[in-house]
This record gives C-alpha cells, sequence and structure tokens, in this order.
C-alpha cells in the first residue's frame, strides 16, 4: 500500500473525511458502503460490493425497504417462482 500524502484528523466521534480524490478514484459515492477492517497496524477501507439481496447481481439493482433487489428476482418473486 502506497501513502497518499493527505493526512486528515479524527474528530471526538471517531469520524474522517475521506478526500475528494480518493473518492472519485474509487467511484465512491454518498450512501456507499465502507468496510473497515484491521491489517496488523494499518486501517483498511474498501468500498462494499452492492448487489441483489437474493442473487447477488450487480446488475439492473432497485431499491425496497432499504434492500437491493435486481429486476430478475424482482419478475421471479411476482410470478411467484423461488429464487435460487
Amino acid at each position: 500500500m502506497s501513502d497518499s500524502g493527505i493526512a486528515r484528523k479524527v474528530d471526538r466521534l471517531g469520524r474522517v473525511v475521506l478526500p475528494v480524490e480518493i473518492r472519485r478514484s474509487l467511484g465512491i459515492e454518498v450512501g456507499d458502503l465502507i468496510d473497515v477492517s484491521i491489517d496488523g497496524q494499518r486501517v483498511v477501507m474498501r468500498k462494499v460490493a452492492r448487489g441483489c439481496t437474493f442473487c447477488d447481481s450487480p446488475d439492473q439493482l432497485r431499491e425496497f425497504a432499504d434492500r437491493l433487489i435486481c429486476e430478475a428476482c424482482v419478475t421471479r418473486l411476482s410470478e411467484g417462482r423461488p429464487i435460487t
């Protein structure tokens, strides 16, 4: 891993603002999920790939009750077919 040369302070609530350059380069948008983990002495953050709640497909997603569902699963559900 390389250093970006950009330093940020941690506030009293433990928050850190990600610089816009980093958000843009990783395609991080408002509302995206970020996984935070530890690797030795490093804090590692990565964008969580979002996919359908049922099949994990990242294609043609709709939001329903704070869940993402792809068009194919919506069709299966509306037809009463099981989701495999």
